[in-house]
């Protein structure tokens, strides 16, 4: 089958922001993965995993500040998510096997990992079951948390009953024909700018060029409309909350301050009892969800610092 040709309009740009130096695919078990690459080719492999309802190119700022200090610097987006191929269903566990069908793709040694969000609690799952793919992983606010995560469906508040297994299956057929209501190149970056108030609007704009298509009646965001927050449970963060201890990969926690609807609102202090050996946890004052988007340099300083 030959793989699509990625759509990538040059007419909006963002500073510091730099597009993918190459694109592959990769098969996971009949879903295609879109495949973004920065930095030279033979330099060390080092993956950014994004998070829920985000793409790959969300990290155009951060990832080329890897690159350029060495690293070969790999992203995907998810199933359902920016240029991957949408899929029957989506589920957590789903998304996990594709996080290592793109490290297998890659290389069979161990590799560090830099995870958003929901790729956060992602990798650590990952990590739990194959602690030997991970030399180091870094989650930018996406550790486990007891207060409830407002990016987590509320399977995580009851059971997983037939009847909301049921909900969720007549959610799925009816998005199956469902389109996301187009819009300009404004509208769009007004929408993301509710889950994401404080993201520069030049920035959101840029995201629309993207994360987004232009089709005859307007720009459409390339999400599968079937996608929901939370997955297709069960899972909770507190699961791997208690978890967290066994954790055998060396682990550096990113903590937003400012709680986002988009966000996880962790507390950096409730986590102190559960973190394993020699993690660290860094809190950023006043700042959002997004914090490598906020502050791009100094995450990218933490995690070269890390990395060494």
């Amino acid at each position: 089958m030959t793989a699509p040709v990625i759509d990538e309009p040059r007419f909006l740009s963002y500073p510091g922001a730099r597009r993918p130096d190459r694109h592959r695919w990769v098969d996971s078990y009949g879903v295609r993965l879109h495949v973004c690459e920065w930095g030279d080719a033979d330099g060390p492999p080092l993956f950014l995993v994004h998070g829920g309802s985000d793409f790959a190119g969300t990290f155009d700022v951060f990832a080329p500040l890897l690159a350029d200090a060495g690293w070969r610097v790999i992203s995907w987006d998810h199933r359902g998510h920016g240029d991957s191929d949408h899929a029957a269903l989506y589920s957590w566990d789903a998304d996990v096997r594709d996080a290592l069908s793109v490290l297998d793709s890659t290389t069979p040694d161990a590799v560090p990992v830099v995870a958003h969000s929901k790729g956060g609690g992602m990798m650590l799952q990952l990590a739990e079951a194959l602690p030997y793919r991970l030399s180091k992983l870094v989650v930018i606010d996406g550790l486990p948390s007891r207060d409830p995560a407002p990016d987590v469906s509320d399977h995580e508040h009851r059971r997983f009953t037939q009847k909301t297994l049921a909900e969720w299956l007549d959610h799925r057929r009816a998005a199956h024909i469902t389109l996301r209501k187009p819009g300009t190149l404004e509208e769009l970056a007004r929408r993301r700018k509710r889950m994401n108030p404080r993201l520069p609007d030049d920035w959101l704009r840029y995201l629309v060029t993207i994360g987004a298509r232009r089709d005859p009646d307007g720009w459409r965001w390339k999400l599968d409309p079937a996608i929901r927050f939370g997955g297709f449970g069960p899972w909770s963060p507190e699961w791997s909350l208690h978890r967290l201890k066994e954790l055998r990969v060396p682990l550096l926690g990113l903590t937003a301050t400012v709680e986002e609807e988009m966000g996880w609102g962790t507390n950096h202090r409730a986590l102190l009892p559960y973190l394993p050996p020699q993690a660290e946890i860094i809190p950023f004052e006043n700042t959002g969800h997004f914090i490598h988007i906020e502050h791009p340099h100094r995450v990218a300083e933490l995690v070269l610092e890390f990395l060494r």
